[in-house]
């Protein structure tokens, strides 16, 4: 019934105002005519419509077919943290198999027998990444610092397989060294990505064998790109080398040294090395970049060592802060006044004795370069001279400023055993008061 009784009023048609009178005045039925689209109709269609043309304005921007499950902006958001969580998935899964545990055994036989107990308190544990099979061998790169003072080294593959390894060659100050075993039953092979190419805020994964429980893989961001970070080659507390590193914020303990830092394709782009050991600190670790690796790699596996000049110096930093110069020595020096820096010789052999330098020479010019530590002294051989190149000396004598010229000769195998063979040396023999924090052995 309507809002009235009256029938005029009633919101209700009525039967008989629905008969219509024909032609030959007989009343009849009309056929029911087609009506227009209601509006609830013209709004659904209005809808498919404007997400039909938002989709193609959507996919003309971002380029994403719109065909594909990523043709929405809701789509998109539905998919990422499924498709996120695959990549790491999948990266783990192709990286893990070629990531090895490192068990370094640092007394007891050289036997040729694998040990059984990698968890003796006489070994120490590491990481390695296997990066190449050839001629019945595989190689693995790990950090020098995972195989120094060994005796005996095995190698644990990610299903179990204990090998016993060589050492083909290795390099304090890169901290790498690189492994040989037998290749059989090895089926995995890293594979290789470039490190130039990282980005801020990239998405990584470390895997290794922190404590002792291998096949551990952690995730993070890259922190810093190309970071430089201060080292002490003989962890005196005196920094004499400088690393360049990836710093990331994945989880890195000790172990996980020698151990990769792979990005979502699962290709290797660090070794993990090292990360800061203090109160307070959290998520600081740093892997060497793969192009700086593979570079010592490939020397490594031609000659066994990394071929450097020799200057020939042990040393002391005028400004060190561990061993500071008494008035007294100063005055036995002879500098002037504004010379605060430079490189005391405590000690010359090979080439710069030849040359003739000679204790208590302070030097602080190579070539055209101002040189204020060892630090700095090192990297310019390494960095700017060749072996068998000359090199002048600028040093001060007896307060004289004076310059000699010195050829440089490979570093001797016996100097590369002692980081100190260009660098620091304490003359009081103590260690340095204070250890450094950022330790490649944390790692």
């Amino acid at each position: 019934m309507g809002l009235f009784d009256d029938e005029f009023y009633s919101t209700k048609v009525s039967r008989k105002a629905r008969m219509i009178k024909g032609a030959e005045g007989k009343w009849s039925t009309p056929r029911k005519t087609r009506r227009g689209l209601t509006t609830t109709q013209i709004a659904v269609l209005c809808s498919v419509v404007s997400s039909v043309i938002a989709v193609i304005l959507f996919s003309y921007i971002t380029g994403l077919p719109s065909s594909t499950k990523h043709a929405g902006a809701l789509a998109v958001s539905a998919s990422s943290g499924d498709d996120y969580d695959e990549k790491i998935i999948q990266a783990s899964a192709k990286v893990r198999p070629a990531v090895v545990s490192i068990v370094n055994y640092q007394s007891g036989s050289m036997s040729e027998s694998v040990p059984e107990d990698p968890s003796s308190s006489s070994s120490a544990l590491g990481s390695g990444v296997i990066i190449k099979k050839d001629g019945g061998k595989a190689y693995i790169v790990t950090n020098n610092h995972v195989i120094e003072d060994t005796r005996n080294l095995v190698v644990v593959t990610a299903d179990g397989l204990s090998k016993k390894a060589k050492i083909v060659g290795q390099d304090v100050v890169t901290d790498i060294a690189l492994l040989e075993i037998d290749d059989k039953g090895i089926t995995a092979v890293a594979d290789i990505g470039d490190s130039t190419k990282l980005r801020l805020g990239e998405t990584v994964i470390a895997v290794g064998n922190p404590l002792g429980l291998s096949g551990t893989q952690t995730s993070g961001i890259i922190s810093y790109t190309h970071r430089i970070v201060p080292v002490s080659l003989n962890q005196d507390g005196v920094y004499d080398w400088e690393q360049e590193v990836i710093q990331t914020d994945a989880a890195i303990n000790e172990g996980n040294s020698g151990g990769a830092l792979a990005d979502l394709n699962g290709k290797v782009i660090g070794i993990n090395t090292m990360k800061i050991a203090d109160t307070g600190v959290e998520g600081l670790g740093f892997a060497i970049p793969t192009d700086q690796v593979m570079k010592t790699v490939d020397e490594l596996m031609k000659y066994g060592k990394v071929s450097r000049p020799y200057l020939g110096v042990y040393s002391l930093d005028l400004d060190n802060p561990y061993s500071p110069l008494t008035d007294e020595q100063r005055q036995d020096l002879k500098l002037p006044e504004d010379v605060k820096q430079g490189v005391l010789v405590l000690e010359a052999h090979g080439p710069a004795a030849q040359a003739g330098l000679e204790l208590n020479d302070v030097i602080v010019q190579l070539d055209r370069t101002k040189i204020t530590s060892t630090l700095e002294l090192r990297k310019y051989l390494y960095d700017d001279k060749e072996i068998g190149e000359n090199m002048d000396v600028t040093f001060y004598r007896d307060g004289k400023l004076q310059t000699t010229t010195v050829k440089l000769i490979e570093k001797p195998a016996d100097a590369e055993a002692n980081p100190d063979g260009d660098g620091s040396s304490d003359p009081s023999g103590q260690d340095g008061a204070e250890q450094d924090p950022t330790e490649q052995g944390n790692g």
